[in-house]
């Protein structure tokens, strides 16, 4: 059953999978257990190759809030806000993850963008997943370690908001229509923080 916050937005019961308006949406907030969760987060803070990317605007050079890192098939590039990343090999621990999510997501995976949140001052603005390099109703795999950040939704028609609380060692899948529909962020927080580590998985076509 849905139930709303403060705010009006429409906030979703854990470990269900959910159809909504122009889309779907599944969430395990235990994909992986804490131990295993720990082990990856440890990993992949320590031994992925993080690097602070930028983009031009308004004629200045403006660091993104946050460090990413782009792995995958070695013919498989990403670009997006106006910058092209070419993929790093797969690692032991990424192709782990990729096993691990493949069954339930539905899909073999190529690609996975990382992202590494500071502190509550890291963020990412309202966007969605809709590069004419996913294709039609991507598939996209969310995976999240280390502090727990809200997630927010909205339809770009109706502005309906979906907000979910991020978990660590959490599985996120959006498939259907909803890239094409449904705008996504992870908003700044005032709260004190620790770090947190997402990875979404992706098909590049």
């Amino acid at each position: 059953m849905d139930q709303l916050d403060l705010f009006g937005n429409r906030q979703q019961e854990e470990k269900q999978d959910f159809d909504i308006q122009n889309g779907e949406y599944v969430y395990i907030p235990d994909f992986f257990k804490k131990p295993e969760a720990d082990a990856f987060f440890n990993s992949l803070l320590n031994n992925i190759r993080w690097k602070q990317e930028s983009m031009n605007m308004y004629g200045k050079q403006i660091n993104f809030p946050r460090l990413t890192a782009w792995y995958g098939e070695n013919d498989k590039p990403y670009s997006f806000s106006g910058i092209t990343l070419n993929p790093l090999p797969w690692s032991k621990e990424l192709l782990e993850i990729k096993k691990k999510i493949e069954p339930k997501a539905g899909v073999e995976f190529n690609s996975v963008l990382l992202n590494r949140y500071r502190d509550g001052n890291d963020s990412i603005s309202w966007h969605t997943d809709a590069e004419k390099e996913l294709g039609r109703n991507p598939v996209i795999a969310s995976v999240n370690f280390g502090a727990e950040r809200k997630f927010q939704l909205k339809h770009m028609e109706t502005g309906e908001k979906v907000e979910l609380v991020l978990k660590h060692g959490s599985l996120l899948v959006m498939k259907g229509e909803l890239q094409h529909y449904w705008k996504h962020q992870v908003p700044k927080t005032k709260s004190k923080v620790g770090e947190r580590i997402n990875l979404t998985f992706r098909v590049i076509k």
